[in-house]
């Protein structure tokens, strides 16, 4: 029961809140109302000029249905207005307007299938990827500010055909409410008999105070009511057989509610007659159902979530360790009374180091000068000189790229080519060898675009890094309904995987299921990519390419593009409720992600699209996951296997650090050091833990106890990934092009593409350039990096596996690649050493960076005689027939494992 003073202050309190809402509107009043194609109506008390008018300019095509049963349903007046629509354009040129402010309503809506297109205003686009539902649905949209300055307002529209209806202008700026005031009887009607109803029978699953929403609706505010939930507007005011409520209630259409027992006729009836009257409910705001209510303090006890520590070094009894690291090593192998293996032997180290740092081999006379070099700084200078080398930045850039799935084409249905992406590319190689702060290199690629810039240079190279976004995978071949909400996904997925180590993308359908990640986390981020425009490279029936960026030239927009980003139209979205595009829910303001702050966008940022303070919230220094999972990465690079053995996923599902103290010592080193990714390197290389032997050496108990070199008593033998393999065949022969290319691939010009889904750009450009240089396509793999397990292109490559197949061998035996770059290091080993033996020598220096053995030097001298005989009655020229002995020997060699592995 609701007492007589309860309902007297809810009146009360009801009259205050509407007679506020209807002052704070004064300034505003109704100026025109256009019927786009049909008579003149009367809507909402105002009168409305028709078709015939001269108050506008409209050539797109005229449209009647008045057949289609509207969702939700309106007035008689209204509905004609909706039903006779413009479409193929759109473009609607309203006139004769004084100079001053105005708001701006358009209504549109659906006869047949869902279509998703975008409205602009004077240029400016005020709805973007709009989607029209299903038949019958129709929208008001707005209100759209604008300072009339020159007498007129354009409205256009592009994408999906979307049928214009009408077009109502209001002077000043007007909030879009038409609600008619609720008399004393209604509000003491919906007080007395609706309310407590809706308290008592649905609070419990529809409310904001829920445990868990049904549905996907809300019945404790007006606005969400009428918005409804997964199965549209649950009342429709003075359509009672429309009122998805009313029909719950009846128990009628398969719906049942409530489902335990079913409403009395009275309170059926009271419902009923509350929708006939218009459904007044004094309740305006809009009440949120927080979908996940994450215990913060509670989430923040997880070892990846917890602040980041600077653990004191241990002091381990074994007097083994060198540095830092070797103790936090040692304190754990004494633990478990285990000893580490012997060191690496120098001419095993600088081999390690060089393709490490380099994906290249070292050259003879680097090894000879290490080995030879007994000073004290003899390794500390050879990890020097190699980071400092051009190489380096093209390996380590290989690895970055494996994270953000780069590639040279779009990823759609026809896999556009991007001839702009080699610049994206290059930036990354470019900062690597830099050593740009780890933490600048990220803010560039979210928002370099907004960062403040020192000259051309600078602003056109932030701005090329905003590629990193732009690179997310298009889907689809069409225009209707183009799936923008997936690239977006694709977007969000990457950037949580690759810089914080989680899977925020789970939380798009639903709530996290394991991780403390809710879907008003997901929208909250959406919003901010939704708010910005992403450059479209052409798809199958649109296949012009647009909204690529201007590089600067002397302080303005220049004739050279970049594939990269810019803000669009700023605002927040609405929750995709299960995913849909066409199912909205609340509206979520943009923000980060709840259990690492869940900052909200400042006042004097809102008109932007929020990626410079997300760039800020996601490098700031006490993010506890972005230090740590980008030296975890490090860590992994450097020894075949993080600290962290999922090394993109922090959360629940993954497997927590095997040294969580040393994880967290070379975080909080990583930022003391400036984010100096080559500090971090050299603190790892130097240290005793990386110089290890890769052998056991007898260490039967280590092997026993930790079989998978967890704690690391050795250091982990590791395959050639399949850019270090190809390119050292490629050096070996003497054919690497070293130079970093300048200049995009040889695509055709976009007026010859003709790509469909079922001719997809197909093109492969081969080079004798190092791999990483190699055009790259989503749908048209290279079959070599399939075979030794390269990156997929169409997804965060955490980690490379590092199979062992048939294929493999098979390819090393038969495939043209493999034969011509063995005759051609063949020919180099005859040109560049007289004799047998100097070749010998020379061939297993460059292959495995060291000299024969007596025994393989004898062995393979025999086996050369022997081919050579064989040879005789089939090559009767000596000089082919030292040729083929000495390219069958280099095939040979490229595939021992001592060459196809690192020690």
């Amino acid at each position: 029961m609701v007492s007589t003073g309860a309902t007297r202050f809810a009146l009360m309190l009801a009259t205050l809140s509407l007679s506020s809402a209807a002052s704070s509107d004064d300034a505003a009043s109704f100026f025109r109302g256009l019927n786009l194609n049909g008579p003149a109506v009367l809507i909402d008390g105002n009168r409305w000029e028709g078709k015939e008018s001269g108050n506008y300019e409209c050539k797109d095509k005229a449209f009647e249905q008045q057949g289609v049963a509207f969702v939700p349903a309106t007035d008689p007046q209204r509905a004609l207005m909706i039903r006779s629509s413009r479409w193929n354009g759109n473009r609607v040129l309203l006139k004769n307007l004084p100079n001053e402010t105005f708001t701006v309503f358009l209504y549109v809506w659906e006869d047949n299938r869902s279509e998703t297109f975008e409205v602009r205003v004077d240029g400016k686009t005020v709805a973007s990827q709009f989607s029209s539902g299903a038949a019958g649905h129709w929208e008001r949209l707005g209100p759209w500010y604008v300072d009339v300055t020159k007498g007129n307002i354009e409205l256009t529209s592009r994408g999906g055909a979307a049928n214009f209806s009408g077009v109502e202008l209001w002077r000043g700026k007007h909030d879009g409410s038409h609600e008619a005031p609720i008399s004393e009887d209604q509000l003491a009607f919906f007080e007395t008999r609706i309310r407590p109803l809706l308290v008592k029978h649905c609070y419990e699953c529809h409310s904001s105070e829920s445990d868990e929403l049904q549905g996907g609706l809300l019945v404790d505010s007006r606005p969400t009511l009428r918005r409804g939930g997964t199965n549209g507007p649950a009342v429709v005011p003075g359509d009672v057989d429309h009122s998805l409520l009313i029909q719950a209630v009846r128990y009628a259409d398969g719906m049942e509610m409530p489902p335990e027992e079913k409403l009395s006729a009275a309170e059926v009836a009271d419902l009923e007659r509350w929708v006939a009257m218009g459904a007044p409910d004094p309740r305006a705001t809009a009440t949120r159902f927080v979908r996940k209510k994450i215990d913060v303090e509670k989430a923040r006890q997880f070892w990846s979530l917890r602040p980041l520590s600077d653990p004191a070094v241990p002091t381990p009894s074994s007097d083994w360790p060198v540095t830092e690291i070797d103790r936090f090593i040692a304190a754990k192998l004494d633990n478990r009374g285990l000893v580490p293996t012997g060191d690496a032997d120098k001419r095993t180290l600088i081999r390690r180091a060089t393709f490490d740092l380099t994906g290249l081999p070292p050259s003879p006379q680097e090894i000879e000068a290490f080995v030879a070099d007994d000073s004290a700084d003899a390794f500390a200078k050879v990890v020097e000189r190699l980071l400092e080398s051009p190489r380096y930045g093209e390996r380590w850039g290989r690895h970055w790229m494996d994270l953000v799935r780069y590639a040279d084409t779009a990823g759609d249905n026809s896999d556009f080519p991007i001839p702009e992406a080699y610049l994206y590319r290059n930036y990354i190689i470019d900062s690597f060898n830099a050593d740009k702060p780890y933490d600048r290199f990220i803010q560039e690629q979210i928002a370099g675009d907004l960062m403040p810039a020192d000259g051309d240079v600078q602003k056109n190279e932030q701005t090329v890094a905003t590629g990193y976004l732009a690179s997310s995978r298009r889907f689809g071949s069409v225009i209707k309904n183009y799936p923008q909400h997936l690239t977006i996904e694709d977007t969000i997925d990457n950037l949580g995987r690759t810089v914080l180590g989680m899977t925020v993308a789970c939380a798009r359908c639903h709530d996290h299921k394991f991780d403390p990640i809710s879907q008003d986390d997901y929208y909250g981020l959406y919003g901010i990519f939704a708010s910005t425009r992403y450059p479209f490279p052409g798809i199958e029936l649109d296949q012009k390419p647009r909204d690529f960026v201007a590089l600067v030239d002397g302080g303005k927009p220049g004739k050279e593009l970049a594939y990269a980003m810019a803000d669009g139209n700023p605002r927040d979205v609405p929750l995709q409720q299960r995913g849909e595009p066409d199912q909205p829910g609340d509206l979520i303001p943009r923000k980060f992600l709840e259990v690492l702050g869940g900052q909200m966008l400042p006042e004097q940022a809102t008109q932007s699209s929020g990626r410079l303070q997300l760039a800020q919230w996601m490098t700031a220094a006490d993010n506890p996951l972005t230090a740590r999972v980008m030296a975890n990465r490090i860590w992994q690079y450097h020894f075949g296997s993080g600290l962290v053995k999922t090394p993109s996923d922090f959360g629940i599902r993954g497997v927590a650090p095997s040294h969580p103290q040393l994880l967290d010592w070379l975080a909080s080193r990583l930022i003391e050091d400036g984010w100096s990714i080559k500090s971090l390197h050299r603190r790892i290389m130097l240290s005793r833990t990386y110089q290890l032997s890769s052998q056991a050496d007898g260490n039967t108990k280590a092997l026993a106890v930790d079989p998978n070199n967890d704690l690391l008593w050795r250091f982990n033998r590791q395959r050639m990934d399949a850019e270090t393999l190809r390119d050292t065949m490629l050096l070996l022969s003497g054919e690497l092009d070293l130079q970093m290319p300048r200049d995009p691939h040889p695509f055709p010009t976009a007026e010859k593409w003709k790509y469909t889904q079922h001719h997809p750009f197909r093109d492969s450009y081969d080079s004798q350039k190092r791999s990483v240089y190699l055009m790259m396509a989503r749908l048209n793999a290279r079959p070599f990096f399939t075979t030794f397990d390269g990156p997929d292109q169409n997804a965060s490559t955490a980690s490379r596996d590092s199979s062992v197949t048939t294929v493999q061998s098979l390819y090393l035996i038969n495939d043209p690649f493999v034969h011509e770059r063995a005759q051609e290091f063949a020919l180099r080993l005859i040109a560049e050493r007289k004799n047998v033996a100097e070749r010998l020598t020379y061939a297993f220096e460059l292959a495995f960076g060291r000299p024969p053995s007596q025994s393989e030097r004898e062995g393979v001298a025999e086996w050369l005689r022997s081919l050579n005989d064989q040879l005789d009655d089939s090559i009767g020229d000596a000089a082919q027939r030292e040729q083929a002995a000495w390219t069958a020997l280099a095939r040979s060699l490229f595939r021992t494992n001592e060459f196809l592995y690192v020690d």
